[in-house]
């Protein structure tokens, strides 16, 4: 917590994230805006040389990735099995899957993995979904996860261990609304918390299901609620944490979260007992407040608020008492069947209430859903592999052009990453945690620069040689002999 004005403001402070957040053309076209026109010409045929480059080699990757996945397809994969009738064990297939998924194409595009503390933030409170969720374990597969979760680096498994929950990029979501069905049942909340506390009950009955034990709770750097360790610092504003007046009630009200830019969410529901399911969900989600991760869970099990607890136990304790009080009524053996009747149409309509209400939340996730899910299963793997291809080549352009523009001067590592985060921050007012030591490890391997072994210092070919050493693509010589058909 920190304190403004003698206020306390509700702030965590995020870890920054590798991911560059700057679309690759927009990025060439600013750098290339303070060349001279022939440096601009030589840096573009770079630029779509180190692309064409970084592509061709990651697509034989992603098409062994592919083929792999098509195996384990959630509509066609159990079909292809069958027809295939494999000798290799099934499960070996699966591991590799994984694998390759999560150190090729995730680590590769800068998702991380969720942590015990970003998934305890997310269960501890409320933004925009004013509604208890879990994800139902029953119809989730327990054995797919089991054995990527025992080998290094997984040794602490997450709450969710029966799914994978990735996430990259930060962001920050406003929205402004009058919330009145949130102020109430903020209110409700709290007098129910002061029942419990004054009725003494409170030890024994839980407002929130704990769905991490604390044993496999570990202190992560991701998540913080200590505003001046380093990192990012994000405000957040909740109907949760707000001291309601009579002026905030009826007017309203703006609040604030941050959110995970991109989510995905990788699983496998529970076989029957006639088949078994080798289906494999990857699904992929857009600007998911940090407070409602819970709308990414498969199986979404949605719970109900407290006023419909409230309308439930006032209709009870109403029934109850009506029904209690004809008894005390001369010749009450009539009016008690009928009471009782009424009691018990009361109950049926309570429930089909309950029921209604349940189906209404349902079909605001799905309304959410929609709105929130962007790709699903082979269209999220490819959206991926170009995500990754984006990545690879803005981390080998950023760095050459740094150092192209320092002259024949060499630098060493902290420098160059020093230099590249400040561009981004300079340039496009964003923030990255650059990773400059992959960088020029691609641009040594690109050719485009060298160390020396004597001071680690970083020295780069001139853009000419660049060219020279990348050569000519396949797709330009294609391009070429177009124009030579067509002239």
């Amino acid at each position: 917590m920190a304190k403004e004005n003698g206020k306390e403001e509700d702030v965590i402070s995020l870890e920054r994230e590798y991911v560059i957040p700057v679309v690759k053309h927009k990025l060439i076209s600013k750098l290339t805006s303070v060349l001279d026109p022939f440096e601009r010409a030589e840096f573009l045929k770079l630029c779509r040389r180190v692309e064409y480059t970084i592509r061709a080699y990651y697509l034989l990757h992603f098409e062994d990735l592919m083929q792999l996945y098509s195996l384990f397809d959630p509509i066609h994969g159990n079909k292809i099995l069958e027809q295939l009738k494999l000798n290799v064990n099934i499960e070996v297939l699966e591991e590799n899957f994984l694998k390759c998924f999560s150190q090729q194409i995730m680590e590769k595009s800068n998702f991380k993995l969720a942590t015990n503390e970003e998934i305890k933030l997310a269960l501890s409170a409320q933004y925009l979904l004013n509604l208890k969720i879990e994800a139902d374990e029953s119809k989730l597969d327990k054995n797919l996860l089991s054995i990527y979760f025992e080998e290094p680096p997984h040794a602490k498994v997450p709450g969710f261990s029966n799914m994978l929950i990735f996430h990259r990029g930060r962001g920050i979501d406003h929205t402004k609304d009058y919330f009145y069905m949130e102020k109430l049942n903020l209110i409700i909340a709290h007098a129910w918390t002061q029942f419990l506390r004054v009725s003494g009950l409170q030890g024994f009955l839980s407002t929130r299901q704990n769905m991490i034990s604390n044993k496999d709770t570990e202190k992560t750097n991701d998540i913080s609620n200590d505003p001046e360790k380093e990192g990012l610092v994000f405000k957040r504003v909740r109907i949760e944490k707000m001291k309601l007046s009579i002026r905030e009630l009826i007017n309203k009200t703006e609040i604030q979260e941050p959110t995970f830019d991109r989510m995905i969410v990788v699983y496998r529901l529970a076989s029957t007992n006639e088949k078994i399911d080798r289906g494999i969900y990857i699904k992929h989600y857009k600007s998911i407040p940090m407070a409602d991760m819970e709308l990414v869970l498969p199986e979404k099990k949605p719970s109900l608020t407290p006023v419909d607890w409230v309308n439930f136990l006032y209709g009870v304790i109403i029934g109850l008492v009506t029904y209690v009080s004809s008894f005390q009524m001369p010749k009450a053996d009539i009016r008690v069947l009928i009471v009782l009747f009424g009691l018990i149409a009361y109950c049926v309509k309570i429930y089909s209430m309950f029921q209604q209400n349940l189906a209404t939340y349902n079909n605001v996730l799905i309304k959410l859903m929609h709105e929130k899910q962007l790709d699903s299963g082979k269209g999220t793997l490819l959206h991926l592999c170009d995500d990754v291809i984006q990545q690879e080549v803005k981390e080998v352009i950023i760095p050459y052009f740094i150092l192209m523009t320092k002259g024949k001067s060499a630098t060493t590592m902290e420098e160059l990453e020093h230099q590249c985060e400040e561009l981004i921050r300079k340039e496009f007012n964003e923030e990255c945690n650059f990773e400059v030591k992959d960088a020029v490890h691609k641009l040594v391997k690109l050719g485009l620069a060298t160390i020396d072994p004597s001071d680690y210092k970083i020295h780069h070919v001139s853009l000419k040689k660049a060219n020279e050493i990348i050569g000519k693509t396949t797709e330009e010589l294609v391009v070429e002999k177009k124009l030579q058909l067509l002239g």
